[in-house]
């Protein structure tokens, strides 16, 4: 496994790892394998625009407010929340994180 790959927990990377090995040498077809990728591997939850939005809203925050705690600027969070733009992959796991934890995660 590289060295991005999350897991649920730490006792999902062996049994991962051992069904990894298995499926390199075709003891197990690709459908099994992709229910051990599904169980083990923690995934980022896709967030659409009014669901960036409600999260700024819920956290009562501008838009600019937002933006600085995030690391990003405000055009972006704009496009964010209109659609414009999709965050990547790094910024979901942001979002994710902030609308599981809150903002005191990132101060």
């Amino acid at each position: 496994m590289s060295a991005k790959t999350k897991f649920k927990s730490p006792a999902f990377e062996p049994i991962h790892s051992a069904a990894s090995g298995l499926f390199s040498v075709d003891a197990i077809p690709q459908e099994t394998m992709r229910s051990f990728d599904t169980a083990c591997l923690s995934s980022i939850k896709d967030l659409q625009p009014l669901e960036i939005k409600a999260l700024r809203e819920k956290l009562n925050v501008s838009q600019p407010v937002f933006a600085r705690y995030l690391n990003t600027s405000v055009s972006t969070v704009q496009k964010w929340e209109s659609g414009a733009k999709r965050p990547s992959r790094m910024s979901l796991k942001l979002l994710n994180v902030v609308q599981k934890h809150g903002l005191k995660v990132l101060v």
